[in-house]
């Protein structure tokens, strides 16, 4: 997931809940490294899980009017 300067950290919070299943304090960390290092890693999937995932995640940021970015990247 990639920081922009827009989004509202409560909402990432909720989508790294929602859409990665973490618990209220690893969404909180989670969040906290894409605000201060710009970017970071929600989890580790099959090329087809994550594919769903990113486009859950916007999806759901573009109903909430947000511009919150999530990337897939292959290792």
């Amino acid at each position: 997931m990639l920081n922009d300067d827009y989004t509202p950290m409560e909402f990432v919070v909720m989508v790294l809940q929602q859409h990665f299943h973490h618990d209220i304090d690893a969404a909180t960390q989670i969040m906290l490294k894409i605000h201060h290092e710009g970017r970071a890693v929600c989890g580790v999937y099959t090329r087809d899980v994550a594919a769903t995932k990113v486009e859950l995640v916007l999806a759901a940021a573009r109903r909430a009017g947000h511009p919150l970015q999530c990337i897939l990247e292959v290792a």
